[in-house]
């Protein structure tokens, strides 16, 4: 059967908005959405960011059945710059979904980056972009077989997380974040706002405050 494609129905998040989510680190994220969002913290960047960067973008989703890599050629044709390609291989690694020249396909199009349940290869390539960031399961050499299954556009489960297209994906060094399409909006104030409470914490304890005064711990129960 060949690869499914599909329109989301949803509006796409408007720049403003994707912008604004690049202050907040995915760690903010992932508590402030109790949990909900983060993925298998074993897919991993396969190179450290720069202080400060992150890889943030509306999610263009990827499902691939084993070894088969057609929906990556489609997600690459369909994504806009700044997408970001999230790739659902079911966390196999029998098969590399990306390596550099579909990779390099995707940055030169303008993609923000990847993200690969399964496996990569063509890292010593891919290590040296640092625009445009490859988060992975595993690496192998064995590239796919085959190139006319799976689905583009359609939800997905990536490291156990439902992803949906046009979801918010950020990522960084502490791994990656899924935010609903429907909730990009409404949680970005109370990420921002944490973003700024911790601020204030940091500055307290650089002036000398206990961390229980700062985060006003509960008073322990002595025995």
């Amino acid at each position: 059967m060949p690869t499914r494609t599909a329109r989301p129905a949803a509006t796409p998040l408007q720049k403003s908005v994707i912008d604004a989510w690049r202050a907040v680190p995915s760690a903010i994220i992932a508590d402030q959405l109790n949990g909900r969002g983060h993925a298998d913290a074993r897919i991993r960047p396969i190179r450290p960011f720069a202080p400060g960067a992150s890889l943030v973008g509306s999610a263009v989703t990827a499902w691939c059945e084993p070894a088969d890599y057609g929906p990556v050629h489609h997600a690459i044709a369909l994504a806009q710059p700044g997408d970001v390609l999230v790739v659902a291989a079911g966390g196999r690694r029998d098969a590399a979904m990306i390596g550099e020249l579909l990779g390099g396909a995707a940055r030169l199009k303008g993609i923000a980056g990847v993200v690969v349940d399964g496996a990569v290869r063509d890292v010593g390539t891919l290590a040296q972009w640092t625009d445009f960031p490859v988060f992975t399961r595993w690496i192998t050499p064995r590239g796919p077989s085959s190139m006319e299954q799976g689905s583009v556009n359609e939800p997905v489960v990536f490291g156990d997380v439902i992803v949906s297209p046009l979801d918010l994906v950020v990522a960084d060094d502490d791994g990656i974040v899924f935010v609903p399409h429907a909730l990009a909006q409404r949680a970005l104030d109370s990420c921002l706002a944490r973003v700024e409470a911790e601020k204030r914490w940091e500055a307290a304890l650089a002036k000398g405050a206990t961390t229980l005064e700062t985060f006003a711990v509960p008073e322990p129960m002595e025995v």
